[in-house]
């Protein structure tokens, strides 16, 4: 079973990411509560710098080198063992 990752990111708005996944379904996620530490913080301060955002390796990067784990994206955490079904609950 391949895991599932992201294949396309927009920004629709402050802090805010619109994902299709690679099985094709579309999620969006506030990620502000996400952009914790040194390496955010011109992201957090700037949003042209936030809309900067790109898919690199099946997650979200920006040019800074910050990125956000594809899991906490996607599933709010570790993604379901396998037999359960997807349900893409927010992050914590």
């Amino acid at each position: 079973m391949a895991l599932l990752r992201i294949r396309e990111v927009e920004v629709p708005g402050d802090f805010k990411l619109r994902l299709t996944l690679t099985d094709g379904s579309v999620i969006e996620r506030d990620v502000s509560q996400l952009l914790v530490g040194p390496v955010f913080e011109p992201i957090r301060k700037e949003q042209a710098d936030f809309a900067k955002v790109r898919v690199e390796g099946g997650t979200v990067v920006w040019p800074n080198g910050a990125d956000l784990c594809p899991d906490v994206l996607i599933w709010g955490g570790a993604p379901p063992q396998e037999g359960h079904p997807p349900a893409h609950p927010p992050p914590a």
